[in-house]
């Protein structure tokens, strides 16, 4: 558990603060959630559990030499650079551990999305791209403290990166692209400020936490801490287990992820939640279905339920939600719950109403099948008019039938016609052809 020769603080060993380390692990699971914004109180290890969920991940393979860190394995996300290597056969490839990467309050658009090399500019009289912290967050976690005091533009710029995974620059006679493609966690106090809207509506997830008020938990956070100070090897070594754990569920989540398949009825119960919730636009709903998606892969299901998608609704809608004087987390909570107990009435009428036509539908086809039977054993008895004896009956004999049973009645018609016959009168005594239908 080294980290450039420092021993970072546990994951797994952090008191509390659940929804929080769920976050980050869905988000380091898939980065398509679109990065956590974690808002509370000052002290309640934010920084901690981003540092030690990059040294909780297991190494990447990265292309030897690359600045951007490209994936060996996947062409069509290389740089330049690197695409040229493939070409001459020269690509090399290491591992490395995930890089977690810091963007102070005081950074310069500049220093964010990168600029002119202006040494090489002066010494070579060319132009060439200086990567900026984009670059180098590039699979790795990009981490801004007190982000609601960063400049409107530089969040907006860091933001639309994480959704594209692209940076692309436009500036002194410079045109270039590379990938960007990294976990974007934003922290901040209340207290000090809000993002606006617009921008937290970015953030993938958001969790707002708070201190821990249970004395034996607190009291249990304290020994931690002080096990950790007195000896950090020692200390982490007794995490190892849990931390080995954990990483291979991260590792086996990841694999699941592309088989994780999502009914329509879930959909359906992602956009009811979305509009009782009164949240804006579509974004929520897209995010919830991928949370819900990521969950089911963690806890190592192909099919997301019921229980993924309320628990994606508590990580998605928190920032997203109008907020209204006097608001308090019990309300929401109650109208989340609504909403899922709404879209349950609507799931069971569909299934009675399924399952009414379905029962139709099969007492329609038996009794045409019925009919069918019935016109073929009729059909079967004209085709066969002598009885079981083979004998043909007597005309002058009677022939007595069961009740109910179907019998068919045999018309009479004389021996032969005459029709050469022209009679007078007002009636004829034979058929003719003149006096078809008069008798």
């Amino acid at each position: 558990m080294k980290n450039h020769n420092v021993i970072v603080y546990p994951f797994t060993a952090i008191v509390g603060q659940e929804k929080m380390k769920k976050a980050l692990i869905l988000n380091a699971i898939n980065p398509k959630v679109g990065g956590v914004l974690i808002r509370g109180e000052k002290g309640t290890a934010k920084s901690t559990a981003v540092r030690a969920l990059a040294n909780l991940l297991p190494e990447i393979q990265v292309v030897e030499g690359c600045k951007y860190r490209c994936d060996p394995n996947d062409v069509n996300a290389m740089c330049e650079e690197c695409l040229e290597k493939v070409k001459a056969g020269t690509l090399k490839s290491s591992s490395i551990k995930m890089k977690v990467v810091d963007l102070p309050v005081s950074a310069t658009e500049d220093r964010v999305v990168g600029t002119l090399d202006i040494e090489h500019a002066i010494k070579k009289g060319e132009k060439r791209f200086e990567p900026g912290v984009l670059a180098y967050a590039h699979r790795g976690i990009l981490y801004v403290d007190e982000i609601n005091l960063l400049d409107d533009h530089l969040v907006d710029v860091l933001l639309d990166s994480a959704a594209m995974g692209v940076n692309t620059v436009e500036r002194e006679g410079i045109s270039f692209s590379h990938p960007a493609n990294f976990v974007l966690v934003g922290t901040m106090n209340p207290e000090e400020g809000e993002l606006r809207p617009q921008l937290l509506d970015r953030f993938g997830l958001c969790v707002d936490i708070k201190g821990i008020m249970d004395v034996a938990r607190r009291v249990e956070l304290i020994k931690y801490r002080l096990s950790y100070e007195t000896d950090p090897k020692a200390f982490a070594a007794g995490w190892q287990a849990a931390e080995s754990e954990l990483c291979e569920q991260i590792i086996l989540a990841q694999k699941l992820l592309p088989e994780v398949k999502i009914s329509d009825s879930m959909l359906e119960l992602i956009s009811q939640i979305c509009v009782d919730m009164g949240v804006d636009g579509h974004r929520a709903d897209i995010t919830m279905m991928k949370t819900s998606i990521t969950l089911a892969a963690f806890y190592g299901r192909t099919e997301v339920l019921e229980e993924d998608v309320k628990e994606a609704a508590e990580l998605v809608l928190p920032h997203r939600m109008r907020r209204k004087p006097f608001d308090n987390y019990s309300d929401k909570q109650d109208k989340l719950d609504e909403s899922i107990e709404k879209q349950r009435e609507k799931k069971k009428e569909k299934e009675k109403e399924k399952e009414k036509n379905k029962n139709e539908q099969q007492k329609k086809e038996h009794n045409e099948q019925s009919g069918k039977e019935q016109a073929l054993s009729e059909e079967q008895k004209s085709d066969n008019p002598e009885d079981s004896t083979g004998e043909q009956p007597d005309a002058s004999s009677e022939t007595i039938f069961a009740t109910g049973e179907s019998y068919q009645i045999k018309q009479f018609s004389p021996d032969f016609r005459r029709e050469n016959r022209n009679g007078s009168g007002r009636r004829s005594k034979t058929l003719t052809k003149s006096t078809q239908q008069v008798y």
